[in-house]
């Protein structure tokens, strides 16, 4: 991954800055070139596994093609940011790769789900894995669609053109839409109805403290780290002009990174549906796509879903709207504790039990999301969401492990000046684990911050 990225950053500086370079003044479409780019990434990741990481899982042969071809498909426990991060990334760049070349979704998604599978085939010499499959080819558009879109606007919102630091933004959200507008010019189809004006952007700066604990284990933790989270909120319904007809014109991102690194990512978005309602209250319903990824160090958990719902906006008087969202669906889920939340002895009716250090659990995921958002004007915004997940025994290593995981976020913002207002937000993560062979135990962690929030749309995002 390290060396796509740095050869798509050296791409779009030698072309940003050169006038021979593509402008992206014209329109195209190739079902030849997502095949041909798709390739040459993976081989260029496969290079770099071979180089900077473990040569014998990379240096693919005829032999170990075959061999991957006629052998069964399994579940790995590869490390958790590998599977559940990496490889979701990974399939985000085929994505991208199709869309910029002039795609539609579902064919892009057709082949995001062919270049993960020839990963697994042809990428590694390790046994092809049901849970990568999942987590690139389909997870992989969920999180390439939004990325594709987002790269697609820093490009578009300009008359003069994108110039070199919108470019530059663009690639390094998703390369392949900066490098291709570059390369070979806009794709076709790429000028969608305007969604800014109904879209909710968020930049934050922070610091929060963390406290975490375990039930039956003799220590807890606490910590105090700098944080920046970003969020999106893209055509929201609510006004009759901007209609919801491909997938993904709605869709919510959200991230959050702390010195520690990477601990959340979530998208959803709506892939297939169709807007109601009009004046006061206007909202879309149907399928929706999800992708949560959350990995802060105590315990960690992600999910690929497919869930029916709603996302609403209702004015309740000329000062006060609520937004919401109510998903109900089922996906392939992922929990973990690294082994260091696992290094003290569990104690349970007056015995010890000593773990392994290992924990780590796949399966078929019920899940459930419903978010209220109250926002008065342009002074203030209050944000409740609540997560739960159910990772049964169905579909992960036969352990007969199961997992309830329930995540509460609540926000409150609060306009200074302009677009500048400050942020308070507040999370509850718990996850209660049955590990059979050991006594069940409960992980929580909650945490609170303090954000100076750099407003996007000024208004916190009630579409008017």
């Amino acid at each position: 991954m390290a060396s796509s990225n740095a050869l798509a950053l050296g791409v779009a500086l030698a072309c940003g800055l050169n006038a021979a370079c593509a402008t992206g003044m014209t329109s195209h479409k190739s079902y030849i070139l997502p095949a041909v780019e798709i390739v040459a990434m993976d081989s260029i990741v496969n290079l770099g596994g071979q180089v900077m990481t473990d040569p014998a899982t990379y240096r693919v042969t005829p032999a170990s093609i075959r061999r991957n071809l006629r052998g069964p498909w399994v579940v790995d426990d590869d490390p958790f940011e590998i599977n559940q991060f990496l490889h979701p990334y990974q399939g985000a760049m085929y994505h991208g790769i199709a869309r910029s070349n002039g795609l539609g979704y579902w064919p892009s998604m057709a082949y995001t789900f062919a270049g993960s599978a020839l990963w697994e085939i042809a990428g590694e010499t390790t046994p092809p894995s049901r849970n990568d499959q999942i987590a690139s080819g389909i997870a992989g558009s969920f999180l390439g669609e939004p990325l594709f879109r987002i790269s697609r606007l820093l490009l578009e919102r300009s008359d003069a053109g994108p110039g070199v630091w919108r470019t530059l933004a663009s690639v390094l959200v998703s390369p392949p839409t900066g490098i291709n507008h570059l390369l070979v010019g806009n794709p076709e189809g790429s000028h969608a109805p305007d969604a800014v004006p109904f879209s909710d952007i968020r930049v934050q700066f922070g610091a929060s403290a963390t406290a975490t604990g375990r039930t039956g284990v003799t220590s807890s933790s606490a910590q105090h780290l700098p944080r920046l989270a970003l969020s999106m909120d893209y055509g929201y319904p609510g006004n009759a002009s901007y209609h919801h007809e491909r997938p993904f014109d709605y869709f919510r991102i959200e991230t959050s990174v702390s010195s520690e690194g990477m601990e959340q990512l979530t998208t959803r978005g709506l892939i297939a549906g169709a807007d109601y309602g009009a004046g006061r209250l206007g909202g879309i319903w149907g399928l929706y796509g999800s992708y949560d990824y959350f990995a802060p160090e105590d315990f960690h958990f992600s999910s690929t879903a497919a869930s029916f719902g709603t996302t609403l906006q209702a004015s309740l008087s000329e000062s006060l709207v609520l937004q919401s969202s109510a998903l109900v669906g089922a996906g392939y889920a992922a929990a973990q504790s690294p082994s260091s939340a696992l290094s003290s002895p569990i104690a349970s009716a007056g015995k010890l039990y000593q773990t392994d250090g290992r924990d780590y659990h796949y399966g078929a995921a019920p899940q459930a999301l419903a978010n209220v958002r109250f926002i008065a004007g342009r002074r203030a915004a209050l944000d409740v969401t609540a997560r739960e997940y159910f990772i049964s025994a169905v579909g992960g290593f036969g352990t007969g492990e199961r997992d309830l995981i329930s995540v509460g976020d609540a926000s409150l913002a609060i306009r200074i000046y302009s677009r500048h207002a400050l942020g308070f937000t507040y999370q509850l993560a718990r996850r209660r684990s049955d590990l059979l062979a050991l006594p069940d135990h409960t992980q929580t962690r909650s945490t609170a911050s303090v954000f100076y929030t750099f407003l996007g749309s000024g208004g916190f995002g009630a579409v008017r």
